[in-house]
């Protein structure tokens, strides 16, 4: 390996399952090292905030020598998580993760209190799922007051992360506009969020500006990092992934995994009332439209599984169809449906209903696509497919065949960690972090011709889609 051009920066990925830590060249992008370390995660969707920190510092121990050279480091984290920490900064209680959904009966009630869906999409830029922060925080105030009672400061996983580096209770505008209580239109708290949920703006962090740091490394043992190192923002998974990317704005990029994600910066503030599109601010100063599937790749696999078929096994043909929504779905809203097959003749084969099972996976992520590109967006501009999907050929010629673009799969992974690398490397030498992204070439890769649109399965899937509206929708 080629030594280092420029100084090191380290960028962190803390997601459900576990820590992720790169050591960059700041000038070329090239990784120097890694490391990773799992997290437990309980059955109902809690996480010990601690053990988040103590895998970053093993994390960081497996980079090696190499990482006590870092002069800037950020972290990116999972989304929407409730930290709830006492007086001494230590957890109350297990983070309520973003895939946990038992506050669903407070979210209900808090988009009615508020004055419906259209109010919350122009205040906050999106409609909050359950998965949101402030219907966490609501949960908690009612099921256990005693905890909520307990509280003197309220972090995303990320901000928890970054205060143990520094010492300080920041985060950025990215992460916090999936938290339910900061606006995007005022791009401040919202206080009247925080008092019908009964929460202090004082028990929040401080809301830092693009390209502002967070502080420095203080000095921790047992943290392999050198003391005085730059600490950038950090921001939310989904932001950091867009700027590992370098993304542009109207540059659409899919995200093939358990769940499927659908996103693009904007310049332009969304506000969806139907709820479909999430609008995040990115950790710049653009937005982050985002919509997302929950059935992907898992339900793909199991009805592969069913027929006892490898995941490629595909055959085209066949006039059948399927929605494969086996845990319910989110884009389009469907939370109680079940997956659905219909279209079965005497030569229907079981690779033909594997086929029909990507086009329908397929086809909801680019629905969703439709309402997260602004309407100026160009429609031959390629999109970026990644996520463990990206590597299938199944999925990429599924994707060409339903968008009718030009596809490019980059060759970059660990897309988080680097895009938070990305920030650290920005803060450290004065420069737009997207722009350094585009430096290191993340986002090249083998690129794919559009094909012509499948215009047949698209209308197939749309009419059986709104002919079983009433079926998917019964409980």
């Amino acid at each position: 390996m080629a030594a280092p051009e420029g100084p090191l920066v380290v960028g962190v990925d803390s997601s459900t399952q576990s820590t992720k830590a790169l050591v960059v060249d700041a000038a070329t992008g090239q990784v120097v090292a890694r490391g990773q370390a799992p997290h437990t995660v309980s059955a109902d969707h809690e996480s010990d905030p601690e053990q988040w920190w103590r895998a970053l510092c093993a994390a960081l121990e497996q980079c090696g020598p190499v990482v006590h050279q870092a002069a800037a480091v950020s972290v990116g984290g999972q989304q929407h998580g409730l930290v709830t920490l006492d007086a001494e900064g230590r957890p109350v209680r297990p983070a309520l993760l973003w895939n946990d959904v038992r506050s669903a009966p407070q979210r209900d009630r808090l988009v009615e209190e508020l004055g419906g869906p259209e109010v919350w999409a122009e205040r906050f830029g999106s409609v909050p799922a359950t998965s949101f922060t402030v219907t966490k925080w609501a949960w908690l105030r009612e099921v256990e007051p005693e905890a909520a009672a307990a509280t003197r400061a309220v972090r995303l996983p990320h901000d928890y992360l970054t205060e143990r580096l520094t010492g300080r209770g920041t985060t950025d505008r990215g992460d916090a506009s999936g938290t339910g209580w900061w606006s995007t239109a005022t791009q401040e708290y919202d206080e009247e969020i925080l008092e019908k949920v009964g929460l202090s703006p004082d028990l929040l962090p401080r809301v830092l500006g693009h390209g502002e740091a967070a502080g420095t490394v203080r000095p921790v043992e047992g943290l392999p990092l050198p003391q005085g190192a730059l600490v950038a923002t950090g921001t939310g998974d989904n932001m950091a992934a867009a700027l590992g990317l370098g993304l542009r704005p109207g540059r659409p990029v899919l995200s093939l995994g358990t769940s499927g994600t659908v996103y693009a910066v904007s310049t332009h503030r969304p506000a969806d009332p139907t709820g479909t599109v999430a609008g995040f601010a990115d950790a710049r100063t653009d937005w982050l439209p985002l919509a997302c599937t929950l059935n992907c790749t898992l339900a793909v696999d199991r009805v592969a599984a069913l027929f006892g078929l490898d995941r490629e096994a595909v055959e085209a043909g066949g006039g059948v169809t399927v929605l494969p929504f086996l845990d319910g779905e989110r884009t389009p809203h469907l939370p109680y449906a079940s997956g659905l097959l219909t279209g079965l003749r005497h030569d229907t084969t079981p690779g033909h209903i594997l086929q029909a099972t990507y086009d329908g996976a397929v086809y909801a992520l680019l629905e969703a696509l439709e309402r997260v590109l602004d309407a100026d967006a160009d429609a031959d501009t390629p999109i970026l497919l990644i996520g463990g999907g990206a590597k299938g050929t199944a999925w990429r010629e599924t994707v060409r065949r339903l968008s009718g673009r030009p596809v490019v799969v980059p060759r970059a992974q660990e897309l988080v960690a680097l895009g938070a690398a990305a920030q650290a490397a920005g803060l450290l030498l004065g420069e737009d972090a997207a722009a350094v992204a585009r430096r290191w070439s993340t986002a090249e890769g083998p690129s794919y011709e559009a094909v012509e649109r499948d215009e047949e399965t698209l209308a197939r899937l749309s009419a059986t889609l709104t002919g079983a509206d009433t079926l998917l929708r019964q409980r």
